[in-house]
């Protein structure tokens, strides 16, 4: 009894210790407020789960309660990395006044455009039809049906009260004016997403596509590279196809071009010469003052283009980039799972760029009596604050055969010194707080990553980047998908959307490159795969081409046909259905290719710049493309000689082994490696020297 009673009396201790603790946990809560967000997983979102606001994701059950209250809606779209995001976070969706007029009068939605790309390009463009541009955070205002009455970005406390208050107003006093111009909205919205189907490819000739760029070069800048504008994005599809483009014309003048911008990019303050890895865009036009968020489809396309510009203009400042981008990637945007993580945030300790940024007496300590050199080869850019706690910017002042030149510094000293400050100024760096990550693993800025890494391999020959597009496409192939469907995003717990077709799309891509360099059969039964759910489940039966969604419950479907930081989802769809028409030998799929670029051919004269990814499926219909077969037990080494040299009209396949696939349909021949240089399907007689193929070329 004795025993019974004391463990009863410990039982009964030890109860009382676990009601006492819990109590005492509950009443010293952080936060004042928590709304629904607080059981997503986006940081975006997870950033506004103690706003006042009762923000909630999109759903099915908001959009019914908005109808069924008449409530307006308030749907504010942004990204984890965004700063003027953070600011209006703080100085407006914080605010109790502010959070008591939304509460009381609307639906309040909160929307990741990392994982809802579907909503922010609907919203966006109602947007730029109201407004004439837009940006983020992204702000409309919807009836209860869905459609918008108004539409901006950042807003102070102030503006963003006095919109909401007048907007109230008009609902209760002339509710016909709202929906009358929320009608016009939409059809207007609905007619950027009506592409005409078009069978006429008389259109697409060689002189159609030099007026094309003839046209883009007047918006050329020709002193500081990219386009003229106050603000500058890389756009590194659109260079990617000028590339291309001067190897198949031999225009000098766009090859020059290319190259200027690429060098200025290089040298410029939106790369990050401590860290590696580029900046988002620039908040001028000289390249030098960067807004400072990184992104991974940033990064992973221009590892692919310094790689390719490597191969036409030689030069090892581009080797040094893709090294740098691709450490740093690893480094910093590389989850435990494998996948890469989609950004890195603008802000540090609430400062925008204060992690990146260095006052001057900071480099005078670090670098000692070598800042004097230090500050002639790189320029310490321009800063907002005042001479004395001044920020800079690093970059690249001179090119560096003239720094060694003008200083009597051997070059090889010049690549040592440089890496010493580069690891001295990364040190005192590492001790900062380091920006937030925002950790989703998206599907398609991962694809571009694969494609990255293997165009890296093909250009360097250095087999890692090879084991890493491989291990990354494993990655993918595993936690993004779901019943053989791919998802968009991936982080553990998520809710996870369903694909959209950039994510085919650019899988398909970089599965079709995995094939091409491995000769492994099981990628390209990948990428036909997703190319079969992509036709049966995206394909839009009034235009012909892909839906951005399998099932759309948006205002208007939505048909994404422009280049935007990405390439176009249905421009990529469009080469992936060339490449494999050719490999499978079906006509049906190439012709598919040639009626989507003949409906797309009115677009481009005007606006290349645009389309960019278009234009380089017009050079590849305009001019020869080539499937180059290589058959035979050294299939795998002649092809990566091939892949190694700068053929923008080519795709290379091989076979070690006789094989059942049509591309290779009796080209074997045991103990013998022929290279067949075919036109699809039609081939030159085989060869079996590399010289001879490139003349046949």
């Amino acid at each position: 009894m004795l025993n019974t009673s004391r463990i009863l009396k410990f039982i009964f201790f030890i109860i009382l210790l676990v009601i006492f603790s819990c109590k005492d946990t509950s009443s010293k809560s952080d936060h004042a407020y928590t709304n629904s967000l607080i059981n997503e997983t986006s940081p975006y979102l997870l950033q506004h789960a103690h706003n006042p606001v009762d923000w909630r994701p999109w759903s099915d059950s908001a959009l019914e309660e908005a109808v069924k209250t008449n409530k307006l809606l308030i749907v504010s779209i942004g990204y984890s990395s965004c700063h003027w995001c953070h600011v209006m976070e703080k100085e407006t969706f914080a605010d109790e006044n502010i959070a008591r007029i939304m509460n009381e009068r609307f639906i309040n939605i909160k929307v990741d455009r990392e994982e809802r790309p579907d909503l922010d390009h609907v919203y966006m463009t109602a947007v730029q039809l109201m407004q004439g541009s837009g940006g983020w955070p992204l702000n409309v205002i919807l009836l209860p049906n869905g459609k918008p009455v108004y539409g901006g970005t950042y807003h102070t406390n102030e503006q963003w009260k006095e919109v909401l208050n007048k907007i109230i107003d008009l609902y209760q006093t002339d509710p016909e004016k709202l929906t009358d111009y929320a009608d016009k909205i939409s059809s207007g919205i609905h007619a950027t997403n009506v592409i005409e189907p078009k069978n006429d490819d008389t259109h697409l000739t060689k002189d159609a596509l030099d007026l094309s760029v003839n046209n883009w070069q007047k918006n050329w800048d020709l002193k500081w590279g990219g386009d003229l504008g106050n603000q500058k994005f890389i756009k590194p599809h659109s260079l990617d196809f000028l590339m291309d483009y001067t190897e198949l014309t031999h225009n000098d003048a766009v090859k020059r071009h290319v190259e200027n911008t690429l060098d200025n990019i290089a040298s410029g303050g939106i790369y990050d010469h401590v860290g590696g890895g580029f900046f988002r865009y620039s908040t001028d036009p000289y390249w030098k003052v960067p807004h400072f968020e990184k992104m991974l489809y940033t990064n992973a396309q221009l590892i692919s283009l310094y790689s390719k510009a490597y191969k036409v203009y030689k030069k090892a400042q581009y080797k040094t980039i893709v090294e740098e981008t691709i450490i740093f990637l690893e480094r910093e945007m590389k989850g435990q799972n494998g996948g890469y993580h989609s950004a890195i945030d603008a802000d540090s300790e609430g400062k925008e760029g204060g992690y990146y940024q260095w006052k001057e007496e900071e480099l005078q300590h670090i670098l000692k009596e070598e800042y004097s050199l230090f500050s002639t080869y790189y320029d310490l850019g321009t800063s907002e604050d005042s001479e004395k706690e001044a920020s800079f910017s690093i970059q690249q002042s001179s090119n560096d055969s003239m720094f060694s030149a003008q200083n009597d510094i051997l070059p090889e000293k010049l690549v040592l010194l440089k890496a010493k400050w580069q690891e001295l100024l990364f040190k005192e760096r590492q001790k900062r707080v380091s920006p937030a990550i925002d950790d989703k693993v998206i599907t398609s800025w991962n694809a571009l990553l694969i494609n990255g890494f293997i165009d890296a391999y093909k250009t360097f020959g250095n087999k890692e980047y090879l084991t890493k597009a491989i291990a990354l496409y494993d990655v993918i192939d595993t936690n993004n998908t779901n019943n053989n469907f791919l998802v968009h995003t991936y982080k553990k717990g998520d809710k996870q959307q369903e694909g959209f077709i950039e994510d085919y799309a650019l899988l398909i891509d970089a599965t079709i490159n995995l094939y091409s360099v491995t000769l492994e059969t099981k990628y390209l039964d990948r990428a036909n795969t997703l190319h079969t759910i992509a036709t049966t489940h995206y394909t839009d039966s009034v235009t012909k081409m892909y839906k951005y969604t399998k099932e759309s419950k948006l205002i208007s479907t939505l048909i994404k046909v422009d280049d935007g930081v990405i390439p176009s989802p249905n421009a990529v769809m469009a080469h992936n259905l060339k490449k494999l028409g050719i490999l499978n030998y079906d006509n049906q799929l190439t012709e598919k290719s040639k009626q989507m670029l003949s409906s797309m051919a009115d677009y481009l004269t005007d606006n290349a710049k645009d389309f960019s990814k278009w234009s380089a499926l017009q050079l590849h219909t305009v001019y020869p493309f080539y499937e180059i077969v290589i058959v035979g037990e050294k299939a795998d080494s002649i092809a990566n000689t091939f892949n190694s040299y700068y053929i923008p009209n080519a795709i290379v396949v091989g076979s070690t082994q006789e094989s059942t696939l049509p591309v290779f349909k009796n080209k074997y021949i045991e103990d013998t490696t022929f290279i067949y240089v075919c036109q699809q399907g039609a081939c030159k007689l085989p060869v079996q020297s590399i010289e001879q193929a490139l003349k046949q070329l």
